[in-house]
């Protein structure tokens, strides 16, 4: 599984950088030696220090041995002092690319959506999760109710949304909903996006979580609940689970990116990128898995990633800055 995930991820590279990343391609084991995957690019680093900055955590402790074993793994590879920064809040790292003294960071995509726009750094990796790059946003409803077959049915019923800031509990459905224009928005504030809430569903809630929502469904609190397309599964009992029904997935949700600064030269993105796909081998894997529980990393551009979802943040007025204050555990 791992080599294969190496494999296409080296066959992306190749793609983007318009050389032929397969080196001596064994076609019976499909698999590829470390030094093969290192040899595709002949650029060199043209910096002595890479600064990394980590998604924002309340206890910096705990994370921080984690992110060491990836410091001290990179700096064996690309043959350059690593330094790690685990901030406790987005501005962090947003502020550092901008005045480059961050150079890369792991990033939540409404995060890694927002440092784009206001710094041009790129998204260069994604996680993997389950096979998966990204998860589906569901509308739920309950079984026995028929009236409710889309996501423009919504409009005028009573709805729960996980947070104001949850991706498939918020920023997907409401921003399909606004870019679509089954609702405007009159304003360009967050004021404004709260009237819109309350001027177009009979009645609305920020539950909490997947598992709240659903609960308020279940109770008849709500006539839909908003979220994952495996929040049922992973959150109910299978008695009420059968209570429900999936109206209709609204689109992918992208998953934990790696961002780069747009002051990295290409040789030097080149050879992280390198590094970094690494760890999708068996034997550095688990530094990995430790951080943030992704099982490898794919390549990827901010566009191809983030670019629709990100849409919808601009499209909810005063949502940015919400989604950075979310992760801010300096407060």
């Amino acid at each position: 599984m791992k080599k294969q995930i190496i494999l296409a991820s080296v066959i992306v590279i190749a793609a983007f950088l318009g050389g032929n990343a397969l080196g001596n391609l064994d076609n019976n084991s499909n698999s590829l030696s470390t030094d093969e995957i290192i040899s595709v690019s002949s650029e060199s680093i043209d910096v002595d220090t890479i600064t990394i900055g980590f998604i924002p955590v309340e206890k910096a402790d705990e994370l921080t041995p984690k992110a060491q074993a990836l410091e001290k793994f990179l700096e064996k590879k690309i043959g350059v002092d690593v330094e790690i920064v685990v901030p406790t809040n987005y501005e962090t790292i947003i502020e550092g690319m901008r005045f480059g003294h961050i150079d890369a960071a792991f990033m939540d995509t409404g995060p890694a959506w927002i440092t784009h726009q206001r710094t041009g750094a790129e998204a260069v990796l994604a996680e993997l999760v389950a096979g998966k790059v990204n998860y589906q946003a569901t509308v739920w409803a309950l079984a026995e109710n028929d009236s409710i077959n889309s996501l423009e049915d919504t409009v005028g019923k009573r709805v729960a949304f996980t947070s104001i800031t949850g991706s498939s509990g918020f920023v997907r459905p409401m921003g399909t909903l606004v870019t679509a224009g089954h609702i405007t928005i009159e304003g360009d504030d967050i004021v404004a996006l709260e009237s819109a809430l309350a001027n177009n569903f009979e009645s609305y809630t920020f539950a909490g979580g997947y598992k709240a929502a659903l609960q308020l469904l279940l109770n008849g609190n709500v006539d839909v609940a908003f979220g994952s397309d495996i929040a049922p599964q992973k959150y109910l009992e299978l008695e009420d689970q059968a209570k429900l029904r999936s109206v209709t997935t609204i689109g992918p949700v992208p998953s934990h990116v790696f961002m780069v600064s747009d002051e990295m030269s290409q040789s030097t993105r080149n050879a992280l990128v390198y590094a970094l796909i690494e760890l999708n081998y068996d034997e550095n894997n688990s530094i990995l898995t430790d951080l943030y529980g992704a099982e490898a990393l794919v390549p990827t551009t901010t566009t191809m990633h983030i670019g629709e979802f990100g849409d919808f943040i601009n499209a909810l007025t005063g949502l940015d800055q919400l989604i950075l204050d979310q992760s801010n555990y300096s407060k």
